[in-house]
């Protein structure tokens, strides 16, 4: 199954999440969308709770349905909760902490960026938006990219970075400086749901 490219507007308002992390979305017409939107009274089984939370954290990262599961088994061989241990790998992706450094506006944008050849790990370039991160990592912009509109129009709208991350406006360079801890990542988020699902 490939990934969603489809508008992320109206997932975000079929899932009642902002995929963006802006709000936009979900703050004009806060219900589904369809010609049955503001009135529908579904009643979700437990199996459809769980799905619903995987879509969830599925589409805010843009992932596909074979990686997602692949990045999840992954977490399950770590020590620690095997929920938290897959958002922060999820967390760990290139194209997110390029996000999440102000380097772009949107997770789709960013992974842009990546698959353009714009950003460096450790000096090197990479163009894999699935990467992992590891922290202690630096990640920066390309020299030939640093005059790029859409990289200087991010920078100036983003007011937040976490603090498991370090961004230096200058140098166009940040750091995963650690993992992030649970309250740290969405709260939206039940993770636990989800390692229900892929337990069945």
């Amino acid at each position: 199954m490939a990934r969603y490219t489809g508008p992320s507007w109206k997932q975000s308002r079929r899932l009642g999440i902002s995929l963006s992390g802006t709000g936009k979305e979900i703050e004009k017409r806060p219900y589904a969308p369809g010609q049955h939107g503001p009135n529908q009274r579904r009643k979700l089984s437990e199996y459809g709770l769980q799905q619903q939370e995987k879509q969830k954290l599925r589409f805010m990262y843009g992932v596909n349905e074979r990686q997602f599961r692949r990045i999840f088994d992954d977490a399950g061989k770590m020590k620690g909760v095997h929920g938290e241990n897959f958002m922060i790998l999820l967390e760990s992706r290139l194209d997110n902490l390029v996000y999440r450094m102000g380097l772009a506006r949107t997770r789709r944008q960013a992974r842009q960026l990546v698959n353009h050849g714009h950003i460096l790990v450790g000096g090197q370039r990479v163009d894999i938006p699935s990467y992992r991160v590891k922290p202690g990592e630096v990640i920066g912009v390309r020299e030939k990219s640093r005059n790029l509109d859409i990289i200087k129009e991010a920078i100036e709208t983003n007011n937040y970075i976490p603090e498991y991350v370090t961004f230096d406006e200058n140098t166009l360079e940040g750091t995963y400086t650690r993992f992030p801890e649970r309250s740290e990542l969405p709260a939206e988020i039940t993770e636990a749901l989800i390692v229900e699902f892929y337990s069945r």
